[in-house]
């Protein structure tokens, strides 16, 4: 499969505080990565890096095999960020709406949609599950369903790349699981490669393909079956680590 991000020697610091330490990361067509690491340890740095926010002081990002200064298709690149109950019960516009406002940078502000357009914001609804909720109002749904409603939004624009950025925050725990296996199935079913930070160490070691963790310096890239066997976590995060798993019965075991 061929290198969607290609990341080399990436450094970066705020004030001469080193936050990202010569980064090496290759990102391939297909894989669904998880990103985890301790708070203060780079992720949203590194996020902001791929996605053109911040310039790498030192080292390289190529995006789709472009510098990622000259890469112009943004729209490949599709990005969620905590988003989830954020939105009061009054917001006035419907997922059908909030899921279309994805299309104006393609279509203008003010131009109206086709049939095309429409048929594509109903496909995005139904990719994440929420086409019997089309008509509703965002600012009543629960955080999960608003959280699929962005994702929507972020697919409507046909991404090559989703960025994820701890989506399950105000997600409740029984709606979590449902949560991955529908990112999983747009892994799978649609093909679109993904990159989620989370702090769901254990959960997502079942969905993602790789697990990279980054602590200023990238500690480990590798299988989750690799990740799972590591015994040297609380050292890594700088402090005890309960690693959560769920068993095939669905019921949690703590794992030190």
């Amino acid at each position: 499969m061929k290198p969607i991000i290609e990341i080399e020697n990436l450094s970066y610091s705020y004030e001469r505080t080193p936050v990202l330490d010569q980064i090496n990361l290759t990102v391939r067509e297909g894989a669904f990565i998880g990103l985890v690491g301790p708070n203060g340890s780079g992720k949203t740095t590194l996020l902001k890096c791929i996605l053109g926010l911040l310039k790498p002081q030192s080292g390289s990002i190529k995006l789709f095999g472009k510098e990622a200064a000259k890469f112009k298709n943004r729209h490949e690149i599709g990005f969620v960020s905590q988003k989830a109950n954020s939105f009061n019960t009054g917001f006035p516009a419907s997922v059908f709406e909030v899921v279309a406002s994805g299309l104006t940078s393609k279509l203008g502000l003010f131009k109206r949609m086709n049939g095309e357009d429409r048929l594509k914001v109903e496909k995005a609804i139904e990719a994440v599950g929420l086409s019997d909720l089309s008509g509703r109002n965002i600012g009543g749904l629960s955080g999960g369903q608003q959280q699929r409603t962005f994702i929507a939004r972020a697919l409507v624009s046909d991404p090559k790349l989703l960025i994820l950025d701890e989506p399950t925050v105000g997600v409740d725990s029984a709606s979590v699981e449902s949560f991955y296996r529908m990112l999983k199935d747009l892994n799978t079913r649609l093909g679109i490669t993904l990159i989620l930070v989370t702090h769901d160490i254990g959960t997502v070691s079942d969905t993602v393909t790789e697990v990279a963790c980054l602590n200023k310096t990238l500690h480990f890239h590798g299988s989750p079956a690799a990740f799972d066997e590591l015994d040297n976590l609380s050292e890594f995060y700088g402090h005890p680590v309960h690693v959560l798993t769920h068993d095939h019965h669905g019921e949690a075991h703590h794992h030190d």
